[in-house]
């Protein structure tokens, strides 16, 4: 199993605007690609955290009719398994995030893996590689 970054989900659906240099356009089929084998059963993790962030872009970009929709459909994936985080974990995640130079969610997303032995995880962060995990783009 892996984890499953916020980033995955943004690239993979969102719709561009304008068009896009080849690095973002190729994440984005990345990100196609690894959205269609966990729609299709592959088993991956995340968290409500990390939802929210895709929330907050996909309300913003596309209107919450839009969001509404994606949640609901991601929520109701039997291979997406969906964490709640305490607040204990989120203070941990700030001094990961200080510790690592990291974002305070992919610090969360880090202490989220520990807990379930996960060393890979779907994300187009690489820096989250110098936490001595594996980042998958494919």
């Amino acid at each position: 199993m892996r984890f499953i970054d916020a980033n995955v989900f943004i690239y993979s659906v969102l719709k561009p605007k304008a068009p896009l240099p080849e690095a973002v356009v190729q994440k984005k089929t990345a990100a196609k690609e690894i959205f269609l084998r966990v729609d299709e059963g592959e088993p991956v993790i995340t968290t409500t955290v990390h939802l929210s962030e895709v929330a907050n872009v996909l309300e913003d970009a596309a209107g919450i009719g839009f969001a509404c929709d994606l949640l609901s459909a991601v929520m109701a994936k039997p291979s997406i398994d969906v964490r709640s985080v305490s607040a204990d974990e989120y203070r941990e995640s700030i001094q990961r995030a200080q510790k690592y130079s990291v974002s305070i969610n992919d610090a969360l997303a880090l202490i989220v893996m520990e807990q379930q032995g996960i060393n890979e995880i779907y994300t187009f962060d690489r820096h989250l590689e110098q936490a001595a995990v594996r980042c998958v783009q494919e």
